[in-house]
């Protein structure tokens, strides 16, 4: 059974920005990943319970959810993309916590 694959919005919006090769690409990425297809590795360190999907230069931030979904949530070139991925992570989650 195939999983549903739900892209972010910085996903979408970063993926109409490319150049079309690069664009069909991650396109064709995000459909192989429906059958769990791709080069994927499971994220380490602060990122732990997060992988990522390699597409050329780009990495794409995925998660498992529950009933066989998979959720899309950060995208960017490699040499970045955790970084960026990370501080907004820690963000959100200072944030969390400032409002409880």
């Amino acid at each position: 059974m195939a999983y549903t694959v739900r892209p972010a919005v910085q996903v979408v919006e970063f993926t109409r920005r490319l150049a079309p090769e690069p664009r069909r690409a991650i396109k064709h990425a995000l459909t192989a990943l429906r059958n769990e297809q791709g080069d994927i590795k499971a994220l380490e360190g602060n990122l732990t319970g997060y992988y990522r999907l390699r597409v050329g230069r780009h990495r794409i931030i995925l998660a498992y959810a529950e009933k066989r979904v998979i959720e899309v949530i950060f995208v960017e070139e490699r040499g970045i993309v955790y970084e960026i991925f990370e501080a907004q992570f820690v963000q959100k989650l200072r944030e969390r916590l400032n409002r409880s």
